[in-house]
């Protein structure tokens, strides 16, 4: 890159007509090919909605909640961002309407504007834009790509997009709006509908913003004489419309828009140098791997919000990798744990070769996700527990191996006379919601000769933290004399981070939440080993 060209580029990424169209998807996307032509890029979420954070959303309203390395809670897209990019985010990266209103009215209270009135133009716009801009401070970044959560025309959507109308006219050519639409097709009629997107960038018109690029949505190919009627009626040359055809894998997308030339489209736009071709072999050789696996095994997903895939965004993803770097499908069932009972296990988990505990909070489903582990347990099946899981897989040691039948967490029953599962000493106190948990990236101290510490092969390792709940060291002796052993601890405070049981083919339990820091370029060890141990499983199942 030239010195001339060494100030940061600003894409924003909109959606017209329906949410859920893939921005994420597509912001992603377009950072791996610009990241794979040698620039540096990241990509920020503003969310619209009035919350703080996701952390107190219902995972039916928002999905998953997804953590960063310094403890943000954020939208789920950030997980694909870091699973395309290898790239760590922060609470940088996810914005809400709640944060920008907070942080003005704290402004105000401290006397910051000298008693101007206080409106959503100048001071919330400014405030927006602050946020934007603060991820190009320095020129660390070659590209910083903003998606704009929900759709425009959207009422919450209005100031941000005003905020980028803003941005237009400062940066000039360091600027590209991409907006991304749906050209639907009607199988009546046999026909792509070009009306809804010309809707869409007319009232992306209205508030004043022009896009550069359109990315359409469809379920059918784009000729060219739509794309020539897309571009007359929208204001863009023919060849910034950009297909974005429906994929069986989201990991297909940055090799179709690699076919489109839409990160050829923002280097023009951009005026920055596109002499190199994007390097993708490795992304290549993971979707060779993807869709020619050489083995197949099932894994049962045991979790309260199963009927809702995003819950689980980062496990499942994470599951993908770990069976792509094993050249194997993983066939992922997914099991209610409401819906477990003694009479139905054997038939709801007879048939898979693994078994993954999900995390999650409270009661519901509780008694189930503790009776798929005894199954995993007696059965020597596999298993994987993620947070509660962990925490779950301890309640069912101490009650059906150590005899303390009314062992629970305190989370639960806050009356138990065998609490094994207790409130960290910090939180006792705590009565807030959001932010108030173990949150982030915390390190651990593995223990020698144990499954865990030969899984990730080093001594010290750090994983991401989200919960207030934690495994009772008072407990941990008499849990370790009869075969569930502490393999990782907290270095600091000594809070159990690991168990295993030694006389199991597989069985670990972990506090953490390993899924976050899995990628395409780097699958998580311990969803690697999970899914090696489940063949492995399957293989000896079928020699009987």
């Amino acid at each position: 890159m030239t010195a001339a060209d060494s100030t940061t580029k600003f894409i924003f990424v909109t959606g017209g007509v329906t949410s859920s169209l893939g921005k994420g998807i597509i912001s992603a996307s377009l950072a791996k090919l610009l990241q794979a032509r040698g620039y540096t890029a990241t990509i920020q979420k503003l969310d619209p909605y009035i919350n703080i954070d996701p952390g107190t959303l219902n995972p039916y309203e928002h999905g998953e909640c997804y953590v960063t390395e310094d403890g943000a809670e954020t939208d789920l897209d950030l997980g694909h961002y870091e699973r395309f990019l290898n790239t760590p985010t922060s609470q940088a990266n996810n914005v809400t309407t709640g944060r920008i209103y907070q942080s003005v009215i704290d402004k105000e209270r401290r006397g910051d504007y000298l008693g101007e009135t206080v409106q959503v133009i100048p001071h919330i716009t400014d405030e927006i834009k602050h946020c934007i801009k603060l991820l190009g401070e320095d020129n660390k970044y070659d590209f910083v790509i903003t998606e704009i959560g929900g759709t425009v025309g959207d009422i919450e959507s209005l100031p941000y997009v005003e905020a980028i109308r803003q941005l237009r006219w400062e940066l000039g050519n360091r600027c590209v709006v991409i907006h991304l639409t749906l050209v639907p097709y009607l199988a009546a009629a046999k026909e792509l509908k070009t009306k809804p997107t010309q809707h869409s960038v007319k009232t992306m018109q209205e508030y004043g913003v022009q896009p550069d690029i359109l990315v359409c949505r469809t379920e059918k190919p784009l000729n060219e004489s739509i794309r020539s009627k897309i571009a007359l009626f929208c204001n863009v040359g023919s060849e910034s419309v950009i297909e974005s055809i429906d994929t069986d894998s989201i990991y297909k997308v940055p090799l179709l828009m690699r076919e489109e030339k839409l990160d050829l489209q923002v280097l023009k736009k951009t005026k920055m140098s596109a002499n190199c071709m994007p390097e993708l072999h490795s992304w290549e050789l993971f979707i060779n791997r993807l869709e020619n696996p050489v083995s197949k095994t099932k894994v049962a997903l045991v979790g309260k919000y199963v009927e809702l895939m995003d819950a689980y965004k980062s496990i499942i993803e994470s599951l993908i990798h770990a069976g792509t770097s094993n050249e194997c499908k993983v066939e992922l069932k997914m099991v209610h744990s409401e819906h477990i009972t003694p009479q139905n296990i054997s038939a709801l988990l007879g048939d898979v070769n693994g078994i993954l505990v999900a995390p999650g909070f409270g009661e519901r489903g509780i008694e189930g996700k503790i009776a798929a582990i005894e199954f995993a347990r007696v059965k020597r099946v596999p298993f994987f527990g993620i947070c509660l899981g962990m925490q779950c897989a301890t309640i069912e040691f101490a009650r059906n191996v150590l005899g303390m039948k009314e062992a629970h967490s305190i989370e639960m029953d806050p009356n138990t006379p065998h609490p094994v599962i207790d409130i960290m000493e910090n939180q006792k106190k705590i009565s807030l919601m959001g932010g108030t948990m173990r949150l982030g990236a915390y390190e651990c101290k593995l223990t020698a000769q144990t499954k865990a510490s030969d899984i990730y092969a080093k001594e010290f390792i750090s994983e991401r933290h989200r919960h207030r709940f934690e495994f009772n060291n008072k407990y941990l002796e008499i849990f370790e004399k009869n075969g569930m052993i502490a393999s990782g601890f907290n270095p600091g405070s000594g809070l159990v981070e690991i168990m295993e049981v030694k006389d199991h083919p597989w069985f670990i339990g972990v506090q953490f939440h390993p899924e976050y820091k899995s990628t395409v370029a780097a699958p998580h060890p311990l969803f690697r080993s999970f899914i090696k141990a489940a063949m492995d499983f399957g293989n000896n199942q079928n020699q009987l």
